[in-house]
């Protein structure tokens, strides 16, 4: 029996999704392989950062990418799962100087003489990891709970989102004697789990964190192809016309802002694990501003694309500012390398890569912006 034809719609989903897991798959090869190049400790350590953010630029492409939501406060749940994570080493580390009851450091300094009720459950290494999951996941819920609730929209979430960022940015500078201030969270213990170090500068971090970028990137292909994914989408290109047909839009944002958001907590917790220390300079506006430029180079409707585009950026500044030619200009050229990205590669490295095999094989690449069409279908067909 001849199956019946596909709609327009569904026609031009599937077809996107093709070469997206063959990046992914790609991607997670490389990953792994990555190690048996990268022969020294220091090279192995920074590259573990560079997957980080690429990590925190994939949970931006969910929100910015598939649900059109402009998070410019996307170092926020990076921040606070870093400070989650920190805590619980803190906890786990001989300072310094000690006080009752083996007080931070810094506490110490600051005459502080108990340790405070919110530090307490960070002695289970179980509930930082949880902590670090949920607690930014549910700030942004509730975050987008006001805004969506409230028919915010636009430039008006993006600002919304950055305010957000800034108020916990300086509440966290200001509550020094809890949270170090300035300084951040320092001397902190090597996570131990069963007996595994997962030293900075060692290959068991990497593949750590290679596991969990694998993960999330599977994790993300399956949720973009299912019903939750496919409305999300559909919302993003025509929102006026998906409520129409009477799906709950303000209940699919709040969902992919919160999931967006413990991906990024995730991302956090991993940097503090490589870094060895957690510090307001996660929870900055320009390190979240980065994480935008790293979406718009890579591609923010594709998510190896985004995966990939912080990478590029993060490695290529990198190189760039230990350059002797380049120690005073890195910036410059950075920023004409962006201008020209977003002059000429609107939709970033994946959307050309796209274009490129709709050309090899007409209908396989992404249409512009990867959009759906809800013109000529009801919406309920992506279903």
């Amino acid at each position: 029996m001849n199956k019946p034809p596909q709609s327009p719609s569904r026609q031009r989903a599937t077809g996107f999704w093709q070469p997206e897991l063959i990046g992914i798959v790609v991607l997670i090869a490389a990953m792994y392989l990555m190690p048996y190049v990268l022969v020294d400790d220091f090279l192995i350590s920074k590259y573990s950062r560079y997957l980080v953010f690429g990590l925190l630029a994939l949970a931006l492409s969910l929100s910015w990418g598939y649900g059109g939501i402009l998070n410019l406060g996307q170092a926020l749940p990076f921040g606070l799962g870093s400070y989650c994570m920190a805590m619980a080493l803190k906890l786990r580390t001989i300072p310094v100087q000690t006080g009752a009851g083996g007080l931070p450091d810094f506490m110490v300094w600051n005459n502080v003489q108990q340790l405070p009720w919110f530090w307490v459950p960070f002695y289970s290494m179980t509930f930082a990891i949880v902590a670090g999951i949920v607690v930014p996941s549910a700030l942004m819920a509730g975050l987008g709970w006001f805004m969506f609730r409230g028919r915010v929209t636009g430039v008006f979430v993006a600002i919304t989102t950055l305010a957000m960022l800034v108020v916990v940015n300086l509440l966290i500078i200001d509550q020094q004697q809890y949270t170090g201030g300035f300084n951040g969270i320092t001397d902190l213990a090597q996570l131990t789990i069963g007996g595994i170090v997962f030293d900075a500068y060692n290959r068991t971090t990497f593949y750590l964190i290679a596991s969990v970028a694998s993960a999330i990137l599977v994790f993300g292909y399956v949720l973009s192809r299912t019903k939750f994914g496919l409305i999300l989408q559909a919302i993003r290109d025509q929102e006026d016309r998906v409520q129409y047909f009477g799906y709950d839009v303000a209940i699919y944002k709040i969902s992919v802002m919160a999931i967006s958001a413990a991906i990024a907590g995730l991302a956090g917790m991993l940097y503090t694990i490589v870094m060895e220390f957690a510090s307001p300079t996660f929870l900055n506006v320009p390190l979240s501003l980065s994480v935008v430029i790293w979406c718009a180079v890579g591609g923010r409707g594709s998510l190896p694309g985004a995966f990939v585009g912080a990478v590029l950026v993060t490695g290529m500044q990198g190189a760039l500012s230990e350059s002797k030619t380049f120690l005073d200009t890195w910036t410059l050229v950075m920023g004409v390398l962006f201008v020209l990205v977003v002059l000429f590669l609107p939709s970033g490295l994946a959307g050309l890569i796209g274009q490129l095999l709709a050309k090899i094989r007409p209908g396989d690449g992404p249409g512009p912006e990867g959009k759906i069409d809800l013109k000529s279908s009801h919406p309920k067909e992506i279903a």
